[in-house]
């Protein structure tokens, strides 16, 4: 049974919101192409702008375009207790990965001044810059940035497949501040997020406790051989990085098995050149993608891919690269903020449990520097980074119900 307490949030304001933002770079099926430093980021930048201030918060943008709407506490020296996420989407995005969280934080803010509730620390609410990184890499950059993952003008530099410089792009929008990247400090910080994944939904959980974000590594292979006509050499001569190829992506799989619970593994990404149908594949560039949340048990598989790949390029007479271009270790977010948040799902009688982050988010990188926690909703059939990915109102209402308390606890 749900109970109702007398500070809760409008769900009805919260969904509008959400559908409000989701007109803006709206996708060719349903969902959102908000691509970061877009035309269309900068018109959701301008409305969440347009909200904040109207809810009496105060803006400030750093270098990298974060912005950060502050609703000021009744001590002037308290640190923020913050709430964030993401407005930029995927190609092919949907209309809550990432916007949920934001447009949570700014509902809490309105909720707190319908009920003229004052809190010790400020509340701040942060549109973290390019956390998808679809457009230019790294993913999570501005937060990265925050968190001094990254050299800051490294970031502004960072090119696009046409080209085209992030920090250039950014001044065009209009949405290149002048703070400091790092200058806003924080008493904690909470991200709402949907689930991306089919637990919650699937177990009738309200509310994932997030306790823990997976360990990633991105591994580019390169592998070289030598390009020949596929009629005229015989096989038992040929240097066919294809082949080799194929064999490498079947043990990633067999090692990410072979390392349960907790481990994945998969081939996303290749090249295979000259890519000509009667030509052996002189060359191939392959990214494996392996993760858990077990330290360990991540750099076990890193181990044993490596080795694997050297023996079957060995076998082949290929040569071999293989260079970490992305990742991050696994993430264990703050015991007291995760308090909060499972105290306030059982004040509310939400069904709950811990649950460990598939994907990254900012809370990852932003946790290396102040106490940080997420809070998970369902989403339908786990469907995310599509156009098709959907969550139910309710859904959206509970998990920003515990969000609130949370952060009202957090706040004093």
């Amino acid at each position: 049974m749900v109970k109702e307490t007398n500070i809760s949030i409008n769900s009805d304001r919260l969904w509008d919101s959400l559908m409000t933002m989701a007109k803006i770079g709206p996708g060719i099926a349903g969902g959102n192409n908000r691509q970061t430093v877009t035309t269309e980021d900068g018109e959701a930048r301008k409305l969440l702008q347009k909200w904040s201030e109207d809810a009496g918060m105060t803006m400030n943008v750093d270098e990298l375009g974060s912005m950060f709407f502050k609703r000021e506490g009744t001590d002037k020296d308290a640190l923020p207790v913050v709430i964030g996420s993401h407005l930029d989407t995927q190609p092919t995005g949907g209309k809550y990965d990432g916007v949920l969280g934001v447009l949570a934080g700014l509902e809490i803010v309105r909720t707190l001044n319908d009920l003229n509730i004052q809190t010790k620390h400020p509340i701040l609410v942060v549109n973290w810059t390019n956390e998808e990184g679809s457009r230019f890499p790294p993913a999570m950059m501005a937060s990265a940035g925050y968190a001094g993952i990254y050299d800051i003008n490294t970031l502004l530099s960072a090119k696009d497949s046409e080209g085209n410089i992030f920090g250039n792009e950014l001044d065009k929008i209009g949405w290149k501040g002048s703070e400091p990247v790092g200058a806003q400090k924080f008493h904690c910080y909470y991200e709402l997020h949907i689930e991306q994944g089919p637990i919650l939904e699937t177990e009738g959980i309200d509310i994932g406790i997030v306790t823990h974000g997976q360990g990633l590594k991105w591994l580019e292979v390169k592998l070289i051989g030598k390009e020949q006509h596929t009629g005229t050499t015989p096989m038992n001569v040929r240097k066919d990085t294809s082949l080799a190829m194929s064999e490498i992506i079947l043990s990633v799989n067999t090692i990410a098995n072979e390392n349960q619970p907790n481990a994945l593994g998969s081939v996303g990404h290749i090249e295979v050149f000259p890519n000509s149908r009667n030509v052996i594949a002189g060359e191939t560039v392959f990214t494996v993608d392996i993760r858990s949340p077990d330290i360990n048990k991540l750099n076990k598989m890193e181990k044993e891919l490596i080795s694997t790949a050297n023996e079957i390029c060995q076998k082949y007479n290929i040569e071999i690269n293989i260079e970490q271009i992305g990742g991050f270790d696994p993430v264990e977010f703050n015991k007291e903020c995760l308090e909060h948040l499972r105290t306030n799902a059982k004040k509310f009688g939400y069904s709950y449990k811990d649950i460990v982050s598939g994907a990254g988010h900012d809370a990852c990188w932003i946790n290396t520097v102040a106490p940080s926690a997420m809070i998970m909703c369902p989403c339908v059939d786990g469907l995310s980074h599509n156009e098709a990915e959907e969550i139910k109102p309710e859904w959206a209402y509970s998990s920003t119900n515990v969000l609130l308390h949370a952060a009202i606890a957090s706040a004093k």
